[in-house]
């Protein structure tokens, strides 16, 4: 369940190929920022308007003037960056996503189809196809004592060597509002999570996170 091939398919992000070199999906956040620099340079010109360097935006992505990108970046067809969104950098966002009102994007991979829409934190982080945080959730990707990121799962702490992880969602997960992931979060596809969740380690796929941290797998 915390294995690439097991969080998502391919086919629904540019960084297929990149990411799917990794055994563990959190081994590619150290090199995103490189990944999308060399990426950018393969991009055809007549589709993607290149505003300043390493930053590339799709000509058909509807971009508010109030929105701020940095370098490097990558912003897929037919996306939306919405009023005072704030793209620090390293990110690369696929096609028909939604970076909504006061959203901060770093060092994230966001597949197609991805909707942060409103006052979400994502750093160094991935999202897999269809998924949607709602409004407030947050990766929180600094644990409070600074020490590197470990992942609970099954009982043991699998070491990242990380000191900066988000999450990891897989395809189709839906975050409910006002949501905090904790740093190395794992949620398998197609799962739910409830409103004010409080969310730490790995959630498996087709279930359902409910209040008080019940997992139900879905009927």
């Amino acid at each position: 369940m915390i294995k690439t091939k097991e969080l998502f398919s391919p086919g629904h992000s540019a960084a297929d190929e990149y990411l799917f070199s990794f055994e563990y999906p959190w081994q590619a956040l150290a090199g995103i920022k490189d990944f999308i620099i060399e990426l950018g340079k393969t991009l055809d010109r007549a589709e993607y308007d290149r505003p300043r360097e390493n930053v590339w935006i799709h000509k058909s992505a509807k971009i508010f003037p109030s929105a701020y990108i940095g370098s490097p970046c990558i912003i897929g067809a037919e996306t939306e960056v919405r009023q005072c969104a704030f793209i620090r950098g390293s990110a690369l966002i696929g096609k028909n996503c939604v970076i909504g009102n006061s959203t901060e994007l770093k060092n994230v991979i966001i597949s197609d189809h991805v909707q942060v829409p409103h006052y979400n934190y994502v750093g160094d982080s991935i999202l897999g196809f269809y998924s949607h945080m709602g409004a407030g959730s947050i990766t929180s990707n600094v644990k409070s004592d600074k020490t590197p990121v470990e992942i609970k799962y099954n009982g043991e702490a699998i070491k990242t060597g990380l000191k900066k992880m988000g999450a990891i969602l897989g395809e189709h997960v839906e975050v409910g509002c006002n949501s905090v992931l904790n740093p190395g979060s794992i949620i398998g596809s197609n799962t739910n999570i409830y409103p004010l969740s409080c969310v730490r380690g790995v959630i498996p796929p087709n279930s359902i996170l409910k209040t008080g941290g019940i997992i139900k797998e879905k009927e």
